[in-house]
C-alpha cells in the first residue's frame, strides 16, 4: 500500500469539506470513520443493544434506532461514559478500516477519523493532517451546524483533545480560517509533498 494520509482535526473545524475536496476534486478514495461508526450503532446491531441495556429504552427512537441527541447528552457531559462507548465502537470502527483496505489497491488513500488521536488510530496512517481553525470560529460553525447551546457546543469540544494538541502531533497542518479557496489550496500543496 501506498501513502496513506489520517485526516483529522477537532468538532465543525473543516474535516468533511477536506475530504470532500480530496474525494471528489482529486478522485482519492476517503474512507470515513464516521460512516463506520454509524454503521456499528446501526438498527439490531449488537452494540445498539448494549447502549440500549446500558441506558434504558429512552435512548431508542420510536422506530429502535438510536436516539443520538439523547446519548450525546449523557457521553458529552460524562467521560466515563464516553469512553465506555468508545470501547463498543472502535473496534468495530478499526475493523472495517482493516476490511476496506484489504480491497483497495491505490497508491494513495485518505483515512477520514475524527477521533485519529482519542481512538488510537495512528497506527493506520503513513502521516497525519490535522484541520483547524479558531476556537471561536469552532464554536459558532457547532453551534449553527448542530443547534447547540453555547454550554453544549462547548461541552463537546471539551470532550475532544485541544486543537493545539492535535495540531502539534500533526505531519501538516491546514488552516480552514480562511475561506475554501484557502483550504484547498494548502490540500493541493499537501499533496504534492511527499512524505
Amino acid at each position: 500500500m501506498g501513502r496513506i494520509i489520517g485526516l483529522t482535526g477537532g468538532i465543525a473545524t473543516g474535516k468533511s469539506t477536506a475530504a470532500d475536496y480530496l474525494g471528489q476534486h482529486h478522485g482519492l478514495p476517503v474512507l470515513d470513520a464516521d460512516i463506520y461508526a454509524r454503521e456499528a450503532v446501526g438498527m439490531e446491531s449488537p452494540i445498539l443493544a448494549a447502549i440500549a441495556d446500558r441506558y434504558g429504552n429512552q435512548i431508542l427512537l420510536p422506530d429502535g434506532s438510536l436516539n443520538r441527541a439523547a446519548l450525546g447528552e449523557i457521553i458529552f457531559n460524562d467521560p466515563a461514559e464516553k469512553g465506555w462507548l468508545e470501547q463498543q465502537i472502535h473496534p468495530y470502527v478499526r475493523q472495517r478500516f482493516a476490511e476496506a483496505m484489504a480491497e483497495l489497491d491505490a497508491p494513495l488513500v485518505v483515512h477520514a477519523i475524527p477521533l485519529l488521536f482519542e481512538a488510537d488510530l495512528t497506527d493506520q496512517v503513513g502521516e497525519i493532517w490535522v484541520v483547524i481553525c479558531s476556537a471561536d470560529q469552532q464554536l459558532q460553525r457547532l453551534m449553527a451546524r448542530n443547534q447547540l447551546s453555547q454550554a453544549q457546543a462547548q461541552a463537546r469540544i471539551a470532550s475532544q483533545m485541544s486543537l493545539e494538541e492535535k495540531a502539534a502531533r500533526a505531519d501538516r497542518v491546514l488552516d480552514n480560517s480562511g475561506d475554501r479557496l484557502h483550504l484547498y489550496r494548502q490540500i493541493d500543496a499537501a499533496l504534492e509533498v511527499k512524505p
